[in-house]
């Protein structure tokens, strides 16, 4: 009689396979030797299964072997296809993220065409599965022998947490990952995918929190005019009876402050209209094809190191912007479910300050929940498709920019002061011209003879209606005589990240890798009476609101926020999703270190700032401080 193998061998083969899929695909890396823990781990896993495959009788036993095959399969499968949309690993806090996501159905199928042969390497040992199932064994085992895999598979377990502890010292080992750091993109590179979503589901069911390291950052010089406010700090502490809280109020208490400078109060008095564009990009931009975005964009101020971390598609770049925080999964959820206060965001500024605010946007209005988040954010005036927008303009997807534009401009035109904010729609992917794309489609003519794939030409021509759009809006302006008096700002929510990284490159005037440089975009900051002035310094979204606020001669505190006025003389410093930095000296790539020139001490202190910026980030929404210190915000 053939002999027939043990089923451990089936799951080892299983998850070492899709382990290894998942670290070349997703992190176009060849296995080193953190894998062993990784290995380890799936052999534990391995054993598990094995022990709860014997439990019946063969024919129920072979079910269930095959029901897991599959359902891990999808699981890993799964996570690769969210990694590629999102650039980031799955995490249970993104249900309703995806839930969002995944109703553009177009972009699912453009994912599942680009991604064909990468999915069918994940279902590859499901037909292996099938062709050989016959060679392994699975007769009902005695409860000694389901005993003995039990046993091993905890026995490895622990071993293997035991060589965790081999090395503590490394900001991203595997020690730091499993106990200490929250970061799925680290975790699941150097832990595997499946040790990562499991540490991902224990946190989210009984929570977890990184600590704050103090980092002493005071500003010494009495000199300087700072934006800060008087907070009581040291008195918020020694009421505080919360320990975490506590220990929030004692960092930001040693944070530096920003100072204020020649800009202060540049726009005190102006009009504000703020552009969130969607999947807008500096690929998009060239002087005689788009010269109203060129003109915006290198006139006045021109800031040539300006970066748009995607973090959760339009949900997180929008948070950036409004709130000068680094979003994560679980701080997004508390934004869309439990309204949390944010006394800077836009709109809670300017109506503090008696302006008329409004926001717009062109698809639906419950869409990523802002039916809850602009009410939040201060914007109270919110129009959108379904609570009103649908009777003005055609809300069908896609809409367009230009109708927004036109339809809305005479509800703020003649209210000044006000602050309006638009969410645009009509670059949004996928990039293509079979019908999943209006606004590609309307404007093929203008790209249809660029030396450019198809995908590339058409994200080029559905971001020609924000050109329009831009154009639109200025003609107005200068018709309603309001345009010297108004300053329009511009960020993307995110780079195109359904355009491949080779893609990208087609247009791009230097090579971009998928980490950093990717990211890299435009700002606008614009006003007629602008001189030109170039800006070198790094930054990103996070930097936009504070910027703002210090430009319009806002009393806040800077130390409130992540991001900083990109006008102070604060060091330039753009956070990415995988925890990666760029920084005036360099570029640290969270999969291989530092690349520039600065010392190891000062790569160290970034490395700890940029935690501390993930974490006060969650705590300052977590545990509603600005709420919580509003009697001393705006005194």
């Amino acid at each position: 009689m053939k002999k027939k193998y043990s089923t451990v061998i089936l799951y080892l083969f299983l998850f070492i396979y899709l382990e290894l899929l998942n670290k070349v695909l997703m992190f176009n890396k060849l296995p080193n030797k953190e894998f062993l823990i990784v290995a380890f781990f799936s052999i534990s896993l391995s054993f598990f299964l094995s022990s709860i495959t014997h439990f019946f009788k063969e024919k129920t036993n072979k079910k269930i072997a095959i029901g897991l095959v599959v359902f891990f399969i999808a699981f890993y499968l799964y996570n690769f296809l969210y990694f590629s949309l999102f650039s980031l690993p799955f995490s249970i806090s993104d249900i309703e993220l995806v839930n969002n996501a995944i109703s553009f159905y177009e972009i699912g199928l453009h994912l599942i065409q680009t991604d064909i042969i990468y999915i069918l390497l994940f279902l590859l040992p499901f037909f292996v599965f099938i062709l050989y199932k016959n060679n392994f064994d699975f007769s009902k085992n005695t409860n000694r022998k389901k005993g003995v895999k039990f046993l091993l598979s905890i026995t490895i377990f622990l071993g293997t947490l035991g060589t965790l502890n081999l090395n503590k010292t490394d900001l991203y080992s595997p020690y730091n990952l499993y106990y200490n750091l929250n970061s799925m993109t680290a975790s699941t590179e150097v832990l595997g995918v499946f040790t990562s979503q499991r540490l991902s589901i224990k946190r989210f069911f009984f929570g977890f929190q990184e600590k704050l390291v103090m980092e002493n950052r005071e500003e010494s010089n009495s000199e300087i005019s700072y934006n800060k406010l008087d907070i009581n700090f040291d008195e918020l502490i020694e009421k505080e009876k919360d320990e975490t809280l506590k220990s929030v109020y004692e960092y930001l208490n040693t944070k530096k402050a920003t100072n204020k400078n020649e800009y202060t109060g540049l726009y005190k008095g102006k009009n504000l209209i703020f552009l969130l564009a969607e999947g807008f990009n500096s690929i998009a931009v060239e002087e005689y094809r788009t010269p109203t975005l060129y003109k915006l964009i290198n006139e006045g101020f021109q800031f040539t190191n300006y970066y748009s971390p995607e973090f959760l598609s339009t949900t997180g770049g929008e948070f950036q912007a409004m709130t000068g925080l680094i979003p994560t999964q679980e701080i997004l959820k508390i934004w869309r479910n439990d309204t949390p206060k944010f006394s800077y965001a836009i709109g809670n500024v300017f109506n503090k300050l008696e302006y008329n605010t409004y926001s717009f946007h062109n698809w639906l209005y419950t869409y990523y929940s802002r039916n809850k988040t602009m009410p939040t954010l201060g914007f109270h005036n919110y129009l959108a498709c379904k609570n009103g927008m649908e009777k003005r303009i055609d809300c069908s997807w896609l809409p367009s920019d230009v109708d927004m534009i036109n339809t809305t401009f005479d509800d703020y035109a003649k209210n000044s002061p006000f602050a309006t904010y638009y969410i645009t729609v009509s670059g949004h992917a996928p990039y293509n011209f079979m019908g999943g794309n209006r606004m590609a489609v309307k404007n093929k003519d203008v790209v249809k003879d660029l030396p450019y794939s198809t995908s590339v030409k058409a994200y080029l021509s559905s971001q020609m209606e924000l050109e329009y759009a831009l154009n639109t809006l200025l003609r107005k302006l200068e018709s309603a005589g309001i345009l010297e008096d108004t300053v329009i700002v511009l960020t993307g929510d995110h780079y195109p990240y359904t355009l491949t990284e080779e893609e990208i490159n087609e247009v791009s005037t230097y090579d971009r890798e998928e980490l950093v440089e990717v990211h890299h975009s435009n700002l606008i900051i614009w006003n007629t009476n602008n001189e030109h002035k170039v800006v070198d310094k790094v930054a990103s979204q996070i930097d936009v609101l504070p910027t703002i606020l210090n430009l319009f001669g806002v009393e806040y505190d800077s130390r409130l926020f992540i991001g900083n006025d990109i006008f102070s003389d604060e060091e330039g410093l753009a956070i990415f999703a995988s925890r990666s930095w760029k920084s005036d000296k360099g570029i640290y790539y969270s999969d291989k270190g530092f690349v520039g020139e600065a010392s190891d001490a000062y790569v160290t202190a970034i490395n700890s700032r940029v935690a501390n910026s993930f974490t006060i980030s969650k705590l300052l929404v977590e545990k509603n401080v600005y709420e919580k210190i509003e009697t001393r915000i705006g005194e």
